[in-house]
């Protein structure tokens, strides 16, 4: 099966930006220093996690400048989240904080001679030009003592535009992230204040005292890489894959009865798994693993409060060698993907921040893992910023901080032919890439009707 390719996959363009500013809150906040919770400030969210959001032309809008109305709306908006102008320092025992003095989060005002059009009906990672439309600036990379927040507005030709965010992570997670974008939307749109306030209180998920580690926490385990991480940096092939109706039956079809209930984040992800382990061709005996991020933010009883925006996910961890996961029936990896997001709990979360105090705040392992992030209901597509919903909104790339190939994103996507599903970003060397395909195309094309079995599912690719 040979892979298609969208037409943004091989459109380029030219982006001219101008110098990076700072923008600052437009009114005096509170100077002051703000811890993170010992959730936030773990090693594996000590990185810059990039969005991008696409807007077409509103004739509504006509002769109002994008990059005008969202520059203004963002100082205004500072005043309400002004933890996000200051820098965050270190302090004992690598605790986190937010120093804030106001200093302003970095804003970046370009120009592309593109249409929203040329990138095609497909828009999903990886995106042309990437680095383009949200420049990294180097000096600005480091976790601590930096902007917290870097928003580049891109305008377009054809009227529409760009707006691209890089947040540190330890900050927000998506739903944190999406709060406040929705509030600057909200504000941008003639709003004075954001309609649902923002709560700090990080003191929610501060470690216990004394701490204590009750639950079981396979994810932060320290595993030896004694035979290689998966990825070879400089030949590694970056692919969309689209699960819609069609694909996600297929996949239900080959599953025992008892566990038709389960949901198809876990189904698609049992099985997403198990053609990634069998395309990596791991030894039989070698541990692989499965992380499902998990939102807690219900699971706590009262729930957190509302307008809460800091990090208030898990990684649970799912573990079997590479034989069984390989050799079983996709119900097996099935069984573990539902057991082990069943073990997020309010007690597990006080567990996971009371580990980060004992541990020393650190990563969850990455050696032979999978991590995926089902982001449908984090509301990034609705965010309106003055010129209707997004096209696009989510995630620019897969990825772990600076580790590619190690995560995925199941972002909300329609088809060309209005089929609603997921689109789901794949990074993986390239020869590991071709056998991944055809595992995918083992299972789908098998319990597909025959007029059905193509390549519709593979949307995008990039070497």
């Amino acid at each position: 099966m040979a892979p298609s390719s969208s037409s943004s996959s091989s459109l380029s363009f030219r982006v001219r930006r101008r110098e990076a500013e700072l923008v600052c809150p437009a009114a005096p906040t509170p100077r002051e220093m703000k811890l993170l919770s010992d959730i936030d400030d773990q090693e594996g969210l000590r990185f810059q996690i990039p969005v991008i959001q696409f807007y077409g032309y509103d004739p509504s809008m006509r002769g109002k400048d994008p990059v005008k109305v969202i520059r203004k709306a963002l100082s205004e908006t500072l005043v309400f989240y002004y933890p996000f102008a200051g820098r965050l320092r270190e302090g004992a025992n690598r605790k986190l904080m937010v120093d804030c003095n106001g200093e302003g989060v970095l804003f970046i005002e370009a120009d592309a001679d593109v249409t929203l059009a040329q990138f095609g009906d497909a828009l999903q990672p990886p995106f042309p030009c990437l680095d383009h439309l949200l420049y990294d600036v180097p000096s600005t990379l480091p976790v601590l003592n930096t902007p917290l927040l870097l928003i580049q507005v891109t305008r377009l030709q054809c009227g529409g535009f760009i707006f691209g965010l890089r947040l540190n992570h330890t900050m927000s997670d998506a739903a944190g992230c999406v709060q406040f974008m929705s509030a600057l939307g909200e504000i941008a749109r003639g709003a004075r204040e954001p309609s649902i306030p923002p709560v700090w209180q990080r003191e929610l998920l501060n470690a216990r005292e004394p701490p204590r580690v009750t639950c079981t926490h396979r994810e932060y385990e320290q595993v030896a890489d004694t035979k290689g991480t998966i990825i070879p940096l400089d030949d590694m092939a970056h692919r969309s894959f689209f699960f819609g109706p069609t694909e996600v039956a297929a996949i239900r079809s080959s599953i025992p009865p008892h566990l038709n209930q389960c949901s198809d984040f876990e189904i698609i992800t049992a099985f997403l798994w198990r053609c990634r382990t069998k395309a990596l061709q791991p030894d039989a005996d070698e541990e692989v693993r499965i992380i499902c991020i998990v939102n807690a933010r219900a699971k706590f009883n009262p729930p957190l409060p509302k307008g809460y925006y800091g990090n208030a996910f898990a990684f649970p961890v799912a573990v079997t060698s590479a034989g069984k996961l390989c050799e079983n029936p996709l119900g097996y990896a099935l069984g573990l993907v539902k057991k082990a997001k069943s073990d997020v709990s309010e007690e597990y979360m006080h567990s996971i921040a009371d580990l980060m105090v004992i541990k020393g705040r650190p990563h969850f392992t990455v050696v032979r893992s999978y991590l995926v992030s089902d982001v449908t209901r984090a509301g990034f597509g609705e965010v309106d910023l003055g010129w209707g919903k997004a096209v696009y909104g989510g995630p620019a790339k897969g990825g772990v901080g600076a580790i590619p190939g190690v995560a995925s994103f199941y972002i909300p996507f329609k088809n060309s032919k209005g089929e609603e599903g997921l689109v789901i970003p794949v990074c993986l060397p390239s020869e590991a890439m071709d056998r991944f395909v055809k595992e995918l195309d083992a299972t789908i094309n098998k319990n597909t009707n025959p007029a059905q079995q193509n390549s519709r599912f593979i949307i995008s690719s990039s070497l």
